[in-house]
């Protein structure tokens, strides 16, 4: 069950419209890294969650994301409300309302012009918000390592918002928001290391023998040696050979002799003759075998 409350969970002061703004602050509302994709991805998780703890805290955290996805929408909307009135009343001529709703570099005709000054689920490109972007696999270990960085993304982003905006309100409600993403990755650590051992994920333990072995695939200048890939946890193998698993390192399948008898069939009969020097439409198309009759 769920209950809305008509107060924001943080207030919303806009000190003047700025529909340019509002059309950057989509990617928070209907963008990859924006509210709705992490109260989705959160949400999702928890139906499919047994753990009663993780259960809990995913839809906490899911049910705060909506609250932020209507603490940035009403952003939006604040920002549009100039905008919104005269595009709806035409106060302006023609070219000086088209100037106003463009002006200062915008692009702010997704939301002024497309959805009357609302707040549309696109990211500011106008692209539709996609349930792609929720990767939940049903796998806690791997989930909350993905929810992690989500919740970073998602600070990086507010952080740039907040860089491009001189407006008092809309750069605190930010940095609230941005705040929250901090708190969400502290929550979501300590939910992935109270599951003891949590790497690798899933059950299967891998291959031993390939488990800690760095491949040196990208040669030549600029071949660094770190923590990544050096010290007493890395077998690291300089120069890589193919078929490390000691085979022939060709593909091989086993076929029934009725299957091998009709491949082999196939194969006779699409094959190219490597003498042959045929006349292509490419080589008549450039005239190389002289012009047609007239």
């Amino acid at each position: 069950m769920f209950l809305h409350n008509k107060r924001l969970q943080y207030t919303v002061r806009v000190a003047q419209p700025n529909p340019g703004l509002a059309n950057l602050l989509l990617e928070q509302f209907g963008g990859a890294q924006g509210e709705l994709a992490a109260a989705s991805r959160y949400f999702t998780q928890a139906l499919a969650e047994d753990d009663p703890g993780r259960k809990d805290l995913l839809m906490d955290i899911a049910t705060e994301e909506l609250s932020h996805l209507e603490i940035v929408g009403s952003i939006i909307v604040m920002l549009n409300k100039g905008a919104k009135g005269q595009l709806a009343e035409g106060v302006d001529e023609e070219g000086e309302l088209y100037r106003a709703i463009n002006g200062a570099g915008n692009d702010s005709h997704i939301t002024s012009l497309l959805y009357g000054a609302g707040a549309p689920l696109t990211n500011s490109a106008g692209v539709p918000w996609s349930a792609a972007y929720v990767d939940t696999i049903g796998e806690p270990t791997a989930d909350f390592r993905s929810n992690i960085a989500a919740e970073a993304r998602a600070k990086i982003v507010y952080e740039r918002l907040m860089n491009i905006t001189d407006d008092p309100g809309v750069k605190e409600a930010l940095g609230f928001l941005m705040t929250r993403e901090i708190a969400h990755q502290l929550s979501f650590e300590k939910a992935l290391h109270a599951i003891q051992p949590n790497f690798p994920q899933g059950k299967l333990p891998g291959m031993p023998e390939f488990s800690n072995v760095y491949f040196n695939l990208s040669q030549g200048e600029g071949s660094t040696r770190g923590p990544w890939n050096q010290g007493e946890d890395w077998n690291y193998v300089d120069d890589p050979q193919p078929a490390v698993d000691g085979g022939d390192g060709t593909a091989s399948v086993q076929l029934s002799a009725e299957d091998e008898e009709l491949l082999l069939a196939m194969k006779v009969r699409t094959m190219s003759d490597p003498e042959s020097d045929p006349i292509t439409g490419a080589d008549l198309g450039a005239g190389l075998y002289g012009k047609p009759d007239a």
